[in-house]
């Protein structure tokens, strides 16, 4: 009886959710454009898509920045990481006590206290007659700063299970030491980059607030966009968006996932 509650209750848990994307990915195929009616299944949404020019820039801005701050916020995360190894675990502690701050804070307060640093950094600038503009920069930094904390506490586990040994071998074989870090250190860690990457890159790809706040006039990403949209009613061709972004991600978390355990089993199979 036990085990069957708790199978009920695991596909209740499922059912909140996914049942919400279910609903998108039906609504995408909706030949109607209220909500309220099915029209029948069409594909003139995803059409639409593609040549509305405005979605197409939002999306290009959305993925740039996940992409760019996902990969500068892995390389400093990285970098990071090693400065942290090699700090005594007195020091280590506090700076892994204060990495966690902005994952336990508001979104708010960081968009918040984003903005207020950029405003006040462009009235300093502004008495040599240099100016801070609001748009693709001060996001892309934004979401680097809160992408830094995820990559560092994804790629710290595993470079505390590596064997210093090894990478002390290459040195005394001959290796120089980035050819050391870059030939024994690198694989060892690399599912921990990863995942910081991974992780980085799916929180920038859907972040609104830390964006609302760091964005300036004439730039959207596709939560921005979406948010000015509720105003007058959601586009059908958002629905198709959605759900290609939605398939986008399940694919590559199973392709992330389907690595990991083939580079799982060929380290456990002699």
């Amino acid at each position: 009886m036990r085990k069957i509650l708790s199978r009920i209750y695991l596909v209740f848990i499922f059912i909140l959710l996914y049942a919400p994307i279910a609903v998108l990915i039906i609504l995408s195929f909706n030949n109607s454009r209220t909500r309220a009616k099915w029209g029948g299944w069409t594909l003139s949404w995803y059409a639409s898509m593609f040549r509305d020019d405005v979605i197409m820039a939002a999306l290009g801005n959305t993925l740039l920045i996940a992409v760019l701050s996902a990969l500068i916020a892995t390389i400093l995360g990285l970098m990071a990481s090693i400065s942290l190894l090699a700090m005594k675990r007195k020091n280590r502690n506090i700076v892994l006590s204060l990495l966690n701050i902005p994952m336990l804070n508001a979104e708010i307060v960081t968009g918040i206290s984003l903005m207020l640093i950029f405003i006040a950094f462009g009235q300093f600038l502004s008495r040599w007659g240099y100016m801070i503009e609001f748009g693709f920069g001060t996001v892309l930094i934004g979401h680097i700063t809160f992408n830094i904390p995820y990559t560092v506490l994804s790629i710290m586990p595993k470079l505390r299970q590596i064997n210093i040994s090894t990478y002390e071998a290459a040195l005394d074989l001959g290796a120089s030491r980035w050819l050391a870090f870059r030939k024994v250190i690198i694989p060892d860690i690399m599912p921990g980059v990863l995942s910081g990457f991974m992780l980085a890159f799916t929180l920038s790809l859907d972040d609104f607030v830390i964006t609302h706040f760091t964005k300036g006039p004439g730039f959207d990403t596709l939560s921005t966009k979406i948010y000015t949209e509720v105003r007058k009613g959601i586009k059908p061709e958002m629905y198709a968006l959605s759900t290609l972004l939605f398939v986008s991600v399940l694919i590559l978390l199973l392709i992330f996932g389907r690595g990991r355990k083939k580079q799982q089993g060929a380290l456990i199979i002699p």
